[in-house]
């Protein structure tokens, strides 16, 4: 039962049994606190509960919780390797009571857990309170039997929490271990208290105060518990061992490291093993929970932790990237208790791979740079802030690490000029910013970014989180607050907003505090990861600074979500369909529907998009899981993924695969693979249906395809089974006749239309086969036949004058009509024993010039042309005798 797993499932077990609800661990990106940069303890998750914010179906609660302490106000990271407990990742087992039970109850269960559990024995457990209270003190005596030699009381803030300066707090009870006098140490509150003889294991908070002011404290109305056991700690008291590195999880971590890299953990090398161990947990744990590697905030620190135990790597004679062949025993050991853990290995180890790739050509690089920069610096000599500046600013090498490097020799680093040159760069890159038209007018968002950094992103993994506000623009200017009424543009430091960008659109949704309410229209990123989110002040202020609420619009996000995913399926389709040539080349993906560009040299067929939509389907309905990766850009297309056209890829990019192909070269592979930074359904079966709307042409060799998918394409294919049946109506026929039925009445109006034409032909020529004989005029012995003939079109006065033509037997023709705009057509026809005198073509231009035109076509003996003046039919008539009678 002393194993890590065991000890994790028992005390979980433990407060099952005794009616608790056992709550999954949150998220190491704190969504409902915006100061942490990471879940730093149990009650992160539960903070709004205490404060009455948020309520829950249940009133008590037992979670094991991921907690990194890597960043920020709580940093272990230079300890970590070092010490016998300092990790920047360990697991805090707790349990919490929100207004249910109180001191007497949470004492009694901590110790029966304890003393029968986990079968400690009694006589090396000790207790600490808050010297004044002496509730506490009394119910250790009657529950546990301790005599007050046992229950040390301690006066000072040690053992009394506050979650700030305001709002809850209490006092606060201490569990300790006596690991024996050949371990040193004292007792809590003694001066040897720093010692490890005395190891605590387990703090009971009792939440019991509403603190409204400093030293104004007025009782909870429903006093609260929330308690923290280290579960790496409790693992080291039951396995008999003075170091967290030696308990058996990192044991089995320790022994896949000297695997790896072929060398043992003795000695001097010891520590990098540890920090190896550790730094593979923080950083497995933060990548699942969609922290990425980056040069800012969270992503960071990431990077940081990645960098230091590669580092450890390379002192252990490591040539190659390898931390990322320690996966399996990581997911191996934890994967059970965090299945998050084994559905994002692909991911992890993805990025691994891909930052020790990139860190040991940044070290190699820098590392010879700085030996060349340094050869004839000597111990209290200094590297000059220009160069530690060029190193990091060109060559990608960390201030933190050319310090590192430089230690040893006992260099140190002239940080004014380092900082010097960092605002000399900042100011010319502002400079550059500056300009006219849209450049200038967005200037004050450059100015945000180099002031807050970059936007932390969460919308990957969550729709509703916490934020502080960073800055209110109103009309391209930075503002202390906004109004009711007013539409502002608002920076928060994260938010799980999607900005607009590879052609699927910004979020929207609610920004709220206690006292204001915002909708946001739209989302934006402006400059290098600055998200902006337009908004509309429905109540109350909202003020620079304060905490805010953002939930993202859930039904369009989802809407989105599914029309940007059945995008990429449509993409290989069309692919597998029309052949390799096919190339994205510009997007929109709305909530209402999909629509994108692909080269491709001419309209596709009704079968064609048929099977394009039948393949699309088709990975649908596998419900396969939707997986991402990060790599570089080479390996990324290397593997066969498709980088879209128009966007910009950084160095490291999302990678973002669904389904298996079923049939010819993709057949059990991956069938999608393609760069993205967008959102996307979590499995293939969420997009429910897609449907294609048609194709059309957008420019050469350029068409565009338009598609609806989940609840639109539902809706489309039901309007058009209502007009289907509405149509079968009206013929009086069954839908499955329809076709059929349409097809006999098509044929029917053919015959119809074709008799009303020649029926309006032989009106039009007045009823006589041949035209009518008293029009026929004789002009110089030239017979002439100048008609303008009504209800008949353009298109048929070919015909009519061929058979007038053949009613003269010699002689010319001229035929007019006039269209309902005014606008005249006219034929000449000329028999074939007059076309050396007469041509057609000459005739029908005297026609077009009287007409308004100026002039027509064709052969000698039949020619046409036209002009916008019907009303000039005899003129052109006319004419046309004129020229004729010569």
């Amino acid at each position: 039962m002393s194993g890590v797993n065991e000890i994790r499932s028992t005390f979980l077990d433990y407060f099952r049994k005794n009616g608790h609800e056992i709550v999954s661990s949150s998220p190491l990106v704190p969504r409902n606190d915006p100061t942490l940069m990471f879940t730093n303890a149990g009650m992160v998750q539960f903070k709004n509960v205490f404060t009455g914010l948020e309520s829950r179906p249940y009133t008590t609660a037992s979670t094991s919780q991921k907690v990194v302490r890597a960043g920020g106000k709580h940093n272990d990271l230079d300890n970590v390797g070092y010490t016998a407990r300092h990790l920047t990742f360990f697991e805090m087992l707790g349990n919490f009571s929100f207004g249910d039970y109180f001191k007497e109850r949470a004492i009694e269960l901590a110790w029966n857990l304890v003393t029968k559990g986990f079968d400690l024995p009694k006589e090396r457990l000790l207790v600490t309170v808050y010297a004044e209270d002496e509730e506490a003190a009394s119910l250790w005596k009657k529950i546990a039997g301790f005599s007050d030699d046992k229950i040390i009381r301690i006066p000072t803030s040690d053992n009394f929490w506050q979650m700030g300066d305001t709002g809850p707090c209490g006092p606060c009870s201490e569990i300790f271990i006596d690991q024996g006098e050949h371990v040193w140490g004292g007792p809590p509150g003694s001066p040897e208290e720093d010692g490890d003889r005395f190891l605590e294991f387990w703090n009971l908070v009792f939440m019991q105060f509403e603190q409204t002011a400093p030293g104004e404290r007025t009782p909870l109305p429903r006093p609260s518990i929330d308690t923290g056991m280290g579960l790496e700690r409790m693992a080291c008291i039951l396995q008999g061992v003075s170091s967290v590195f030696d308990t058996d999880l990192f044991k089995t971590l320790i022994s896949a490291t000297e695997d790896v890299v072929g060398a043992r953990a003795e000695g001097d090398q010891a520590a990098s093993f540890r920090v190896i161990a550790d730094h593979l947990r923080s950083s497995a744990f933060l990548i699942a929970d969609g922290v990425l590697p980056s040069n800012e905030g969270r992503g960071y620190v990431l990077r940081r932790i990645m960098r230091r135990a590669m580092r450890h790597m390379q002192l252990l004679g490591a040539r190659e990237p390898l931390m990322y062949r320690l996966l399996p025993a990581l997911v191996g050991e934890m994967g059970r208790a965090y299945p998050e853990l084994g559905r994002a290995e692909a991911l992890i180890s993805e990025t691994l791979k891909l930052e020790e790739g990139k860190f040991r050509t940044t070290l190699a690089r820098g590392l010879s740079l700085l030996s060349d920069a340094t050869e004839t610096l000597g111990k209290g000599d200094s590297l000059d802030g220009e160069t530690a500046f060029k190193l990091y600013d060109t060559y990608g090498f960390p201030l933190d690490l050319t310090q590192d490097a430089l230690r040893a020799r006992g260099i140190g680093v002239d940080l004014t000029g380092f900082n010097d040159a960092m605002q000399r760069q900042k100011a010319e890159a502002r400079a550059s910013w500056a300009g006219s038209g849209e450049k200038a007018t967005e200037g004050v968002w450059f100015e945000l970014k180099e002031k807050f950094g970059a936007t932390e992103f969460l919308g990957y993994d969550t729709e509703s989180a916490e934020g502080v506000v960073q800055a209110i623009v109103r009309e391209g200017t930075v503002v202390g607050e906004a109004k009711a009424g007013e539409t502002v543009q608002i920076v928060v430091n994260q938010t799980p907003f999607y900005g607009e960008s590879g052609g699927q659109m910004g979020d929207s949704g609610v920004i709220s505090t206690d006292g204001a309410k915002l909708s946001v229209t739209d989302t934006q990123k402006k400059g290098e990861g600055l998200f902006v989110h337009a908004a509309v002040v429905a109540e109350g202020v909202l003020k620079t600074g304060d905490a805010v609420v953002l939930t993202v619009d859930h039904a369009r996000r989802s809407r989105l979500r599914a029309n940007h995913s059945a995008t990429h399926l449509l993409h290989e389709a069309l692919r597998e369909v029309l052949g390799t040539h096919v190339a994205q080349k510009g997007s929109l993906v709305s909530p209402e529907r999909l629509r994108f560009d692909v080269s491709h040299p001419k309209p596709m067929s009704a079968e064609e998009l048929a099977r394009v939509e039948d393949m699309a389907n088709a990975i649908i309905l596998q419900n396969a899981p939707v997986t991402t990766r990060l790599m570089s850009v080479d390996d990324a297309i290397a593997e066969g993924a498709m980088a879209l056209f128009g966007e910009k890829y950084g160095e490291e990019v999302r990678v973002v695969s669904m389904g298996t192909g079923i049939e010819g070269a993709k057949a059990g592979k991956p069938y999608s693979i393609e760069l993205c930074g967008g959102t996307h359904v979590a499995s293939t079966g969420e997009i429910g249906l897609v449907r294609v709307l048609g194709e059309s042409a957008v420019g050469s060799g350029v068409r565009r395809i338009e598609a609806v998918t989940g609840e639109g394409a539902r809706a489309y294919l039901a309007e058009q089974d209502e007009r289907v049946k509405a149509l079968a109506s009206v013929l009086k026929v069954q839908p499955s006749e329809l076709l059929p039925r349409v097809e006999a009445l098509m044929d029917e109006r053919k015959k119809l239309e074709k008799e009303l034409a020649d029926a309006r032909r032989k009106l039009a020529m007045g009823g006589a086969q041949g035209g009518a004989a008293s029009e026929v005029r004789d002009l110089a012995g030239i017979k002439y036949l100048g008609k303008a003939v009504s209800g008949v079109d353009a298109k048929d006065l070919k015909s009519l004058v061929d058979e007038a033509k053949t009613g003269l037997t010699s002689g010319v023709v001229l035929l007019i009509a006039v269209s309902d705009d005014g606008k005249a057509s006219a034929v000449v026809g000329v028999t074939a024993d007059l076309t050396e005198r007469f041509s057609a073509v000459d005739l029908v231009r005297v026609a077009s010039v009287a007409l308004g035109g100026k002039g027509g076509g064709g052969r000698a003996d039949m020619a046409q042309a036209g002009g916008p003046d019907g009303a000039k039919t005899d003129e052109a008539i006319e004419a046309v005798a004129a020229a004729i009678a010569g």
